[in-house]
């Protein structure tokens, strides 16, 4: 069974930057497209960013657009979400999921079949 354990969250003022992990196992990280999403108390769980299976194409959501890069090292089974510039509103739990095989990284939550239990990212003011 594919495991995912995300880690880098904590407390960072605003302008601040963290950078997340999502290591996975048991699993063919190779061959998975990662999402990034994100949940806030009380809202639906959204869409942060992506990255397709071969590493060569990546989605942002418009509010991290600009300041966040998602990458991908396959040597050590990772991804990475670098965040910079960090504000109040990035406040949430942050998960790591991984679509299915050959997965080109999509925006809806239903199209990954794992997922990590996520990390928690607060931004003070």
């Amino acid at each position: 069974q594919v495991q995912l354990e995300e880690s880098g969250g904590g407390l960072v003022q605003a302008g601040g930057s963290l950078r997340l992990s999502c290591a996975v196992s048991r699993g063919s990280f190779s061959t998975y497209g990662m999402g990034w999403f994100r949940q806030a108390p009380g809202k639906e769980r959204e869409f942060v960013a992506s990255i397709s299976w071969s590493g060569g194409i990546t989605d942002y959501a418009r509010s991290v657009k600009g300041r966040s890069t998602l990458s991908r090292d396959n040597a050590k089974n990772t991804v990475y979400l670098q965040m910079n510039s960090l504000k109040p509103e990035d406040t949430a739990v942050y998960y790591c999921a991984a679509e299915s095989p050959y997965g080109t990284g999509l925006r809806s939550p239903s199209k990954y079949a794992y997922w990590g239990q996520g990390t928690q990212v607060t931004v003070s003011s």
